[in-house]
């Protein structure tokens, strides 16, 4: 079973109001990452905020650890409710494929090349991401490094959405 994380617990300091909330293409960013997930997940879950209607994590060990946080809470959801997988994406991805966790699929994790909060996690590294971040971790791609995730190029490159001119 795949477990779709949202990552969207961030401060949005340099796009200047609450990402989530804005809008492209007619529809809040949150909801266009989550119609993607859906479509190739069991279960969503959104990591670092309460948006309803998604059921919601805080971020794990505490708040502040950036999307390390986010998915540290996403991976030990998944493990205590029988998810073998996480898929993460940040709330600031609007078009991600619906046939990502395909593309991602592959031995251990597995990252955007360009984007390393999107990738697809086995559950079973919650322990090695808790020691990560005890040990002082913050840095994703160092955590992807640490667990040896392959790097993975879409044919299309995927939305980063930073500043409001992103969504031009």
């Amino acid at each position: 079973m795949l477990l779709g994380a949202i990552l969207a617990g961030g401060a949005a300091r340099r796009f200047g109001s609450d990402k989530a909330a804005a809008t492209w293409r007619g529809q809040r960013l949150i909801d266009h990452v989550a119609a993607a997930l859906g479509a190739q997940c069991d279960g969503i879950v959104v990591c670092g905020r309460a948006e309803p209607p998604f059921p919601s994590l805080d971020d794990w060990p505490a708040p502040g650890l950036g999307p390390l946080g986010g998915l540290a809470a996403a991976l030990r959801h998944a493990e205590a409710h029988g998810f073998s997988h996480v898929l993460s994406a940040g709330v600031d991805a609007p078009d991600l494929p619906h046939d990502l966790a395909t593309a991602l699929a592959g031995a251990g994790a597995a990252i955007l090349a360009s984007q390393p909060v999107i990738g697809l996690w086995p559950a079973g590294l919650a322990g090695a991401l808790c020691d990560y971040l005890a040990g002082g971790g913050r840095a994703l791609y160092g955590f992807a490094a640490a667990v040896g995730a392959r790097e993975v190029v879409l044919p299309r490159p995927v939305m980063n959405v930073n500043r409001p001119e992103d969504l031009a």
